[in-house]
């Protein structure tokens, strides 16, 4: 069995894998005041609240876009499942052919999409992950990652929007029935599950437009399940893309 650790700026989450088969996905919220043997704690509690042994685990890889936390992801699983787990960057084989301007520059957690989604959907395709960031990546008809464009989570611009504005006050994100809001908080669920459909709407023409043509969209993220029924675009959910491709990336090199 394979762990897989996704350690994002909100969530941490554990993926199992029994091969091709995912045993359990586990989230943990991203903590940086932690140390090493909090998360050791927390990681043998994951295994024992699914019935996993640790002598079931013959190995790990992290993803990591929190460089403080990726130290300490490794003493853990080190202190729990004896042995030292693969660290998601340079040096390691991906099958992927990043033609950024830096590819050093690129974040875990796009490689592992890419990854993912390349191995279970046609190119061209976009990934669209909700996040902390929102994030749409492009992956041309040859395979290659192009690149993409960092827009504001939902929730983080949501937060930001709320904590500097008197009058408005938190709500909950569901689709408004109508665009024009008659409301204060009917006026936010416009603007925040519409708008953000608009917004990937209008950010996957754009990119489908540099490919040359149409391309396959695979959506990914918490929120994704939000916005998804308000896109008008088509799009495929995959939840596990990340931890997906974290796993794909270990068979390339163990």
């Amino acid at each position: 069995m394979i762990l897989c650790i996704d350690v994002g700026n909100t969530n941490i989450v554990f993926a199992a894998y029994d091969g091709e088969e995912r045993v359990f996905t586990s989230r943990l919220k991203t903590d940086p005041t932690r140390t090493a043997d909090q998360y050791a704690a927390e990681l043998r509690a994951v295994l024992n609240l699914y019935d996993v042994s640790v002598l079931d685990i013959e190995g790990s890889i992290v993803g990591s876009v929190v460089p403080q936390l990726t130290t300490l992801l490794r003493k853990a699983c080190m202190t729990v499942l004896g042995h030292e787990p693969m660290i998601l960057g340079a040096g390691l084989k991906t099958g992927l052919n990043i033609r950024l301007d830096n590819p050093g520059e690129c974040g875990a957690d796009l490689v592992a999409s890419a990854v993912g989604a390349k191995a279970h959907f046609p190119v061209p395709l976009l990934v669209v992950d909700m996040g902390t960031a929102s994030k749409i990546t492009a992956v041309d008809a040859n395979g290659d990652f192009l690149g993409g464009a960092i827009l504001p989570g939902l929730m983080t611009s949501m937060n930001a929007l709320i904590s500097n504005a008197s009058l408005l006050t938190s709500f909950d994100l569901a689709a408004p029935k109508h665009a024009i809001g008659r409301n204060t908080a009917d006026c936010l669920r416009s603007g925040y599950v519409l708008g953000f459909a608009s917004m990937l709407d209008g950010m996957c023409d754009r990119f489908k437009e540099e490919l040359g043509g149409d391309a396959f969209v695979v959506a990914t993220g918490g929120l994704m399940e939000t916005v998804l029924p308000s896109c008008k675009t088509a799009m495929t959910l995959r939840d596990d893309l990340v931890t997906e491709g974290l796993r794909i990336i270990y068979e390339k090199n163990r």
